[in-house]
């Protein structure tokens, strides 16, 4: 059976071992989606992100809009003709006419138990906040923000030892194989859903 025909979404470091991953077993990513290049460093030059250099790597076509709520962005996206979007930290929200054209909807991974620590920052405010254990929340995307019914859940110890840089690797890589799994699934049935507290 072919792979699942699939739209990336995703800006940081953290998103690139899931699009690696999801192009190492055989999916077809058909285009990219990423913030555009902002200025970075001493010369304040324009930097692409993590993940579209990534996408450049593979032969992915990058787009940056500045906006997914216009019709001609909507119109482009229905394009490409997806059966799924993975969003990893992207950066904008998607809007509910994009969020429902792929048949298997929109798929956020998001590096924390949810509903605990939604938003932005949940590594770093897990480790603020001296918890135990972490981990990564696949969940269907709806409307709201880091609301959408929860797909699958890997937790994982936070370790004397980790600060937020090695947490972040270790979330990043336990994000991009639970993805994998989550559309090698999706392929055959259904993904149960489960609303969140």
């Amino acid at each position: 059976m072919t792979g699942l025909r699939v739209i990336f979404m995703g800006t940081p470091d953290f998103a690139v071992p899931t699009l690696s991953t999801i192009v190492g077993h055989g999916h077809e990513v058909v285009a990219c989606y990423t913030r555009a290049p902002a200025k970075a460093g001493r010369g304040m030059a324009l930097k692409q992100s993590p993940v579209h250099e990534a996408a450049i790597r593979f032969g992915v076509p990058v787009l940056t809009p500045s906006t997914l709520k216009s019709d001609e962005a909507t119109e482009e996206f229905a394009e490409y003709q997806a059966d799924v979007a993975v969003v990893v930290a992207y950066g904008m929200i998607l809007p509910k006419r994009i969020l429902d054209l792929p048949p298997l909807g929109c798929l956020n991974l998001h590096a924390s138990l949810l509903p605990r620590w939604r938003g932005a920052a949940p590594i770093q405010r897990a480790i603020m906040a001296g918890d135990a254990e972490t981990g990564v929340t696949l969940m269907q995307m709806n409307a709201g923000l880091d609301t959408g019914d929860m797909l699958l859940i890997e937790r994982l110890p936070i370790e004397p030892t980790d600060d937020t840089g090695r947490l972040h690797d270790k979330l990043a890589e336990l994000g991009a194989r639970m993805t994998v799994a989550a559309l090698e699934r999706a392929r055959h049935t259904p993904l149960t859903r489960t609303p969140q507290p």
